[in-house]
């Protein structure tokens, strides 16, 4: 018989509630120091050597026997191809949510704007697409198709020209459903390596790889150092931590339900991170129930053991206004509200990647076919930045046009600020163009 799972209680009326979250919350996603030394050797290998070293990597760490680059590059026939491979329940699976994704991303799209102040000066914005973006997707066994559309159809809807991936082959291990997304989502090269020498290689450049000017989608330790390190040669889209999932419940909802969205979590891996927050303490006894009731079922039953026990918890709150505090103090990457009115509750929220209103909006289907970008803050980063959008394949430049009465007037009081700073040659230049 399976012992029952060890699930953490914790009661916000403790006083060392505060003390015990903080506790749970904890996530260090630094690099130790092999880590770190071993993927800037492989930056520098990359810089250095190109093609050359981006071969020799790809042989040692995935086992792949290729001789030339030209044997790690997937034209675009090849993704058409594993689309037309897989079943059709996938092939329509991929084309439902893919446009899902895409109509939700196309209202995220910002527009040029200007205006013209009286004098005849014209203030504004351009807004323009990054020339390139690169996408990292994992491969062998542990492949997610998923990111493919919600990392590749944002970018393109941004206008990017050109994404390029990269999907490392463990053993010359191809995904046709990683291919066939990468084909739905309009993905232009792909490129079969992985790890850091495929970061380093989207940073940089090397013969056959493009430079990017930005890099999405998620890794191992390696390629999350990596990202790290070539930040600022590239864009990155975020440092990601262990998924996440916080479930507010006022006690109404089938615990077999919360117990599965919780696993839903916590399936990712040990490190996951899955909370319910309740007032009602018989509720959390239900869930608790369920849990262990349908662990035994689950296909993935020791990483969410492991996950649960390690990270997991179940919170009694004293009202649903405490709960609220304790979701903020939380800042999840996914939240449930898993109660009658969730709008009531809406406002009080103000850290979260992406919201769960009702009891029937699972945390899933945000994972796949709702529309909204399931790549999110994580580890409490909710609270300063935001979901992967559209907004991040776009750049903004100033507009700035002065007319000759607009340059005088400015440069008056540009004038005064430049010699107040010391700084002459901006003051002078300003004054030139003042009329008298």
């Amino acid at each position: 018989m399976t012992a029952p799972i060890a699930l953490r209680r914790l009661n916000a009326a403790d006083p060392d509630f505060a003390r015990h979250l903080d506790h749970l919350l904890s996530w260090e996603s630094v690099s130790d120091d092999a880590v770190n030394q071993r993927v800037l050797e492989i930056i520098q290998g990359i810089r250095s050597r190109g093609d050359a070293a981006l071969l020799e990597y790809t042989q040692r760490f995935d086992g792949v026997t290729a001789t030339s680059m030209a044997e790690l590059i997937l034209p675009r026939a090849r993704l058409e191809q594993a689309f037309g491979r897989i079943p059709e329940a996938q092939r329509q699976a991929l084309a439902v949510s893919a446009e899902r994704i895409r109509l939700y991303h196309e209202r995220q799209k910002q527009s040029s704007w200007t205006y013209t102040e009286a004098d005849g000066t014209v203030l504004g914005q351009q807004v323009t697409p990054l020339d390139r973006a690169g996408l990292y997707v994992p491969g062998g066994k542990a492949a997610y198709p998923s990111s493919v559309l919600m990392n590749a159809i944002p970018a393109k809807v941004a206008g990017v020209a050109e994404v390029v991936m990269v999907v490392p082959t463990p053993r010359g291990e191809l995904n046709e459903l990683v291919l066939a997304a990468a084909y739905v989502a309009g993905v232009d090269r792909v490129f079969t390596v992985g790890g850091a020498q495929a970061v380093a290689a989207l940073a940089y450049g090397t013969e056959s790889v493009p430079q990017v000017d930005k890099i999405v989608g998620p890794g191992n330790i390696y390629v999350a150092t990596a990202k790290r390190h070539v930040f600022g040669q590239v864009g990155i889209d975020m440092i990601a931590g262990p998924s996440e999932i916080l479930v507010v419940c006022d006690g109404q909802t089938n615990p077999d339900w919360i117990a599965m969205d919780l696993f839903s979590q916590a399936e990712h891996d040990e490190d996951a991170q899955s909370i319910l927050v309740c007032p009602d303490a018989a509720f959390l006894d239900a869930v608790e129930a369920s849990i262990n009731k349908l662990l035994p079922t689950m296909e993935r039953a020791p990483i969410i053991r492991a996950s649960l026990e390690g990270r997991g918890a179940l919170v009694q709150v004293s009202d649903m206004n405490q709960a609220m505090t304790v979701a903020n103090r939380i800042a999840p990457e996914h939240l449930e509200l898993s109660v009658a009115d969730p709008q009531q509750w809406l406002p009080q929220i103000r850290h979260a990647g992406a919201i769960f209103m009702g009891r029937y909006t699972a945390e899933a289907l945000g994972d796949y076919c709702a529309g909204p970008n399931h790549v999110l803050p994580t580890s409490g980063t909710a609270r300063f930045s935001s979901p992967l959008g559209v907004y991040d394949f776009q750049k903004r430049s100033s507009l700035i046009f002065c007319s000759a009465e607009g340059a005088s007037e400015l440069g008056k009081t540009a004038s005064v600020m430049a010699r107040g700073e010391s700084l002459t040659a901006h003051a002078r230049s300003a004054e030139y163009r003042i009329q008298d």
